[in-house]
């Protein structure tokens, strides 16, 4: 199949902005619970829609009182926290322009981001981001304004407003149309410069009501059961956009978590107890590798991994039940599957808080195996795929027909096509206006409003996308094979003691590939051996280290020909970080700085 369209469910409305459903619904139901946000104690408040239109309408005005004005350009530079989303809908609701930026990024990115966007005021979120912008402030003659959430940013910017009455800011908030601009989000940059994309209110209106209509077992409330999410992920990014946009037009409480490590994770979510959660891949990987590493640990390992088989044939076999392929989980594997629902699948649940039942996984990629597990222990993972330039989701898996290892059909109003050299093309209401400053790029991204993403796939009988890979990181072999490393790399990446793997081999006779490894996961390897810890030096030329990660090695080879396989590989002792310009902060691989930084270590994986 070359082409599959989806019939639309939701258009974004005629007239308006994002910020029309806070008022809307602190309008029809003030008492709703919007929000759950943490206090100074740690223990989590409720925030009504009521509560939250007023504190967005007090900000609102205070942002008019400090000058800013319809069709400014804002940036936001914080973690994930409830006064983001306080600011994003108070500067949407005066028709402001929000450009958020990663909390991680250094001074160059921050100085480019805020010129090229010609920002006028920014909010940090503490002193450290004020310093970063304090070094390159000499460069930027148009920023007036900077504000610091942790320096009470919020507070100070309303009471400087109280004199204004609030139809100014319903003027301003009914001046703002659907394609207006919303926000301008600068893509990660595996390569070049960070380029601007400009998401229009349409843009983030069609796809969060999509979401809402066409995946309604997971935003919806029941009598018994509010739908809930807690948002750990980045708000720079437009997954955690959407998410927060879906989530305050669906009407579901939403809490915010700072922090992506599982120490300051897991109690947040045990404590907030989320209905569903929107996380990428290795959220779940982290989740499913520290319940396999507690029942070794206590000496159930052979039980667990009885329990993973169970649920990936349990989860299989309603897989084909939904696509007419077979009659569903046997009474037998019914049984077994009840017995470990109580044994595992609950734990592993209680791990995410106990309500979940519903996720929403995008990217990367998903091993099928983990995705049918979780569904086996109760969680359905719903995959997709997209871009900043298709305001996130494009496909996604639909409820009642999920086809684990796959990103799922185009959404509702989206059209993909297989281009003739592989690349995946979109159309929609989701694509976004163009790049910022840069008519060239967009010129060579948007042809007739379809989107040419990079990516390459290919589409089933059934319309399921599968992504295998980016045009521009095909390699090719000194003898003239064409590699996608995408594959290579996601096996490897699923052996527990593997934390990234990087394939490389361009113009060179042979690929090959460089592993870092999980350290929580080497930890606890060394001590179910009984081995002491060591050194990341010394650790990297364990023997039985090293036939670990080669079993992973033998394993992603299976997939390819021998010409396409790793033939060999070097054992790093540290991981590919952010902080070493080495990951983008979405955490995808930047290739071409890895390589340079390891030039030594590819150049002696080539040695006779």
């Amino acid at each position: 199949m070359r082409e599959f369209t989806t019939p639309a469910l939701a258009s974004a409305p005629p007239v308006g902005g994002l910020a029309d459903a806070v008022f809307d619904h602190a309008l029809d139901d003030p008492d709703h619970i919007a929000f759950g946000r943490k206090d100074a104690e740690g223990r989590w408040r409720d925030v009504t829609s009521a509560q939250f239109r007023d504190e967005v309408l007090g900000l609102a005005k205070g942002l008019l009182a400090q000058g800013i004005r319809f069709g400014d350009r804002v940036a936001i530079m914080s973690r994930t926290r409830y006064e983001w989303t306080l600011f994003d809908f108070a500067l949407w609701s005066i028709g402001a322009q929000v450009v958020p930026i990663y909390s991680t990024s250094s001074a160059e990115q921050v100085f480019w981001m805020l010129y090229d966007a010609q920002v006028s005021a920014a909010v940090v979120e503490h002193e450290d981001h004020a310093m970063t912008i304090a070094t390159v402030i000499d460069r930027l003659p148009q920023l007036h304004r900077l504000w610091q959430l942790d320096g009470g940013a919020v507070d100070e910017v309303t009471a400087s407003g109280t004199h204004i009455d609030d139809e100014t800011v319903h003027r301003h908030r009914k001046a703002v149309t659907p394609d207006s601009t919303a926000t301008i989000i600068y893509t990660s940059g595996t390569t070049g410069r960070p380029k601007g994309c400009v998401i229009s209110h349409a843009n983030f209106m069609f796809e969060g009501d999509t979401m809402i209509q066409r995946w309604e077992p997971v935003f919806s409330s029941k009598r018994d059961r509010t739908a809930s999410t807690l948002l750990f992920l980045p708000l720079a990014h437009v997954f955690g956009r959407m998410v927060q946009v879906a989530a305050v037009r669906g009407g579901v409480k939403m809490g915010h978590q700072p922090q992506l490590n599982a120490a300051a994770l897991l109690p947040d979510l045990q404590a907030f107890r989320p209905t569903f959660i929107l996380a990428v891949p290795y959220i779940f990987e982290k989740v499913f590798n520290a319940a396999r590493r507690k029942a070794e640990k206590d000496g159930r390992a052979g039980a667990f991994d009885k329990a993973v088989e169970c649920a990936v044939k349990y989860a299989d076999a309603q897989e084909a039940k939904a696509f007419g392929t077979g009659p569903g989980p046997s009474a037998s594997l019914r049984m077994q599957h009840s017995l470990f629902d109580k044994l595992v699948y609950s734990k592993v649940r209680e791990a995410m808080g106990g309500r979940v039942r519903h996720a929403m996984s995008g990217g990367s990629g998903m091993d099928r195996r983990l995705g049918l597990f979780f569904a086996g222990a109760g969680v359905t993972i719903y995959e997709g795929y997209g871009l900043t330039e298709s305001t996130a989701a494009a496909t996604a898996n639909p409820p009642e027909q999920t086809r684990y290892g796959t990103v799922g059909k185009a959404i509702p109003g989206t059209t993909v096509h297989i281009a003739e050299d592989g690349e995946v093309w979109l159309y929609g209401g989701n694509v976004f206006q163009g790049y910022l400053n840069d008519p060239k790029a967009t010129d060579a991204t948007l042809h007739d409003g379809w989107l040419a993403t990079g990516d390459l796939g290919a589409l089933d009988e059934d319309g399921y996308l599968t992504i295998t890979g980016r045009k521009k990181e095909i390699l090719v072999t000194s003898g003239g094979k064409s590699v996608s490393p995408q594959q290579l790399e996601e096996r490897v990446r699923d052996h527990p003691l593997v934390a990234q793997c990087i394939v490389v081999g361009n113009d060179r006779p042979y690929i090959a590939a460089l592993v870092t490894l999980d350290s929580e996961a080497v930890e606890h390897w060394l001590g179910m051996r009984n081995k002491q810890m060591m050194h990341p030096a010394e650790l990297v030329r364990d023997p039985d280290l090293e036939m670990e990660v080669r079993r992973a090695v033998v394993a992603a080879n299976t997939l390819v020909s021998q010409a396409e396989s790793i033939r060999t590989f070097r054992i790093l002792a540290h991981q590919f970080s952010e902080e070493h310009g080495l990951l983008t902060p979405s955490l995808k691989l930047k290739r071409k700085a890895i390589e340079t930084a390891y030039a030594s270590e590819v150049e002696a994986l080539y040695r006779a």
